[in-house]
């Protein structure tokens, strides 16, 4: 297809995440297709009740069109590599440079984020999430970036437990403030697989970013093949990699920070909640928290005496700032009322962000590994 007849496609089919198919479409196809399935488009609209051939050509315009930054099957990554949430503290001359070349530089970084602090001036401005395979080190990994841009320190905070792992922003849009689920929520422990080559080699194909044309019937069969690998065999080491807890969601992922389709942000404030809950309670704590239905992320982890000691963190997003801090007093309210309480709460508000799958190829970090001098 031509640029000028794909553009003419685009601008013929509605873009917005706003228009009522595509919002019955992106509030399924966000994180409702749990797992490996192998029709995902079929399974998308089977759920949205629409024609396999509507769901695939909205999402391929909202690809096309950005209104979707990626379509891909994504991992449960902290099942395949030692992960960890990373707050750097920086001088504020360097800020910048830190965002991009990491941002740049080091694809087993995913989220690079420069926030600011609810509280006030903050050093620690840099956020950043590391996925490093097993066999190699997170803090050999952090130091070398901390050579290269200059950070003072970093603190390295592994996910403990996770209680809440999501999207779904469309389906949070107006979201009643205070709305929570009847039951605690579960509680996730990172367990590393050991994978063989032939897993690798499906894994690796399984999730790279479809393209637009890659939208429709037979997708695995094609990446299958284009692997050099026979496609039920694909599909069964696919499902048996699911069934051993690797795979996460079949994903549309909705640009939520940045204008779409000629609209404003979809999500325009987005918070990193944390909490120091009293020691010893912090599963208890983060069930309670992990009811609330406008949080996408809620994990323990230990942020330790420079960051005031907080050990329960949540990210929300909404479209205004006061939106979101409705949501949060909602949480601490509940927090007071059930008796667990906190000594410490925060709000990093999110600022430019580069947001891009981590990578967890240990062959790929040899290679990376070796360029940068770590091996």
């Amino acid at each position: 297809m031509t640029a000028l007849a794909e553009n003419a496609v685009v601008a013929a089919v509605p873009v917005s995440p706003r228009d009522p198919v595509n919002r019955r479409i992106l509030e399924v196809s966000e994180d409702r297709v749990r797992g490996f399935v192998r029709e995902p488009f079929a399974e998308i609209a089977r759920r949205a009740g629409l024609d396999q051939s509507v769901v695939i050509e909205r999402i391929q315009a909202m690809l096309r069109a950005g209104t979707i930054r990626r379509v891909r099957q994504t991992l449960l990554a902290t099942n395949l590599a030692q992960g960890a949430l990373i707050a750097w503290k920086i001088d504020e001359s360097l800020v910048e440079g830190a965002y991009r070349f990491i941002a740049k530089r080091d694809p087993f970084s995913g989220h690079v984020v420069i926030r600011n602090s609810e509280t006030g001036t903050s050093e620690w401005r840099l956020w950043t999430t590391l996925k490093v395979p097993s066999g190699f080190s997170v803090e050999a990994h952090c130091e070398y970036l901390r050579l290269q841009i200059g950070a003072e320190k970093y603190r390295v905070m592994p996910a403990l437990r996770a209680f809440v792992l999501g999207v779904g922003h469309m389906r949070r849009k107006g979201m009643t403030v205070g709305e929570m689920s009847d039951e605690p929520a579960g509680v996730m422990e990172a367990a590393i697989v050991q994978l063989d080559d032939r897993d690798w080699d499906v894994l690796v194909a399984l999730k790279r970013d479809l393209d637009p044309e890659e939208v429709g019937p037979g997708v695995w069969t094609r990446r299958a093949i284009a692997a050099g690998i026979d496609p039920e065999t694909f599909c069964s080491v696919a499902e048996d990699l699911d069934r051993r807890g690797v795979i996460g969601r079949f994903s549309t992922f909705l640009e939520h920070t940045k204008p779409v389709a000629g609209e404003e942000r979809l999500a325009s404030f987005n918070g990193l909640f944390h909490w120091a809950v009293p020691a010893g309670r912090e599963i208890e704590a983060g069930r309670e928290i992990g009811r609330f239905a406008i949080l996408t992320h809620a994990y323990w982890r230990d942020a330790g005496p420079d960051l005031n000691n907080v050990n329960i963190m949540a990210v929300a997003h909404g479209e205004t700032k006061e939106q979101v801090m409705a949501h949060k007093a909602a949480i601490d309210q509940h927090l007071i009322d059930i008796g667990i309480g906190f000594t410490f709460t925060n709000v990093y508000w999110g600022g430019r962000a580069e947001i891009k799958p981590s990578e967890i190829s240990p062959a790929a970090y040899r290679d990376w590994a070796r360029q940068a001098g770590l091996r």
